[in-house]
């Protein structure tokens, strides 16, 4: 019994951590913001980045966040983006410490992709 009591905990936490990271991650507004030239943050390791990526995607991995954000323009609005969206929400929440306003998680990087090449086919039809 108390395994399964366990389990279900395991279950409930694992389902709020997906809630709030769909909450989290940018679905409305995206269109606007890459029209209003927004740079997408791509936070992720540079042997991620290099086998596939967002094309025009900048890359700053998690790890060196904290020591290269200085390369990056704090007027410009950022889209993060990682594997999962978990590096993400960090690098958000580390930009916006450093005084950056104007900063979004886009949560995965491959469902950011989706979203852009969605937007671009709505846009031609």
């Amino acid at each position: 019994m108390k395994n399964v009591l366990i389990l279900c905990g395991i279950i409930v936490t694992v389902y709020v951590i997906y809630r709030v990271y769909r909450y989290q991650t940018l679905e409305d507004g995206l269109e606007l913001l890459i029209k209003k030239d927004a740079v997408i943050l791509d936070v992720r390791t540079e042997k991620e980045y290099a086998m596939e990526h967002i094309k025009g995607a900048v890359n700053i991995s998690l790890g060196t966040i904290r020591e290269r954000y200085t390369e990056l323009d704090p007027d410009k609005t950022y889209i993060t983006v990682c594997s999962h969206g978990l590096r993400s929400v960090k690098a958000e929440h580390i930009l916006k410490e450093k005084g950056f306003k104007h900063v979004h998680n886009g949560g995965a990087w491959s469902d950011l992709q989706v979203l852009i090449e969605k937007k671009i086919q709505d846009r031609n039809d």
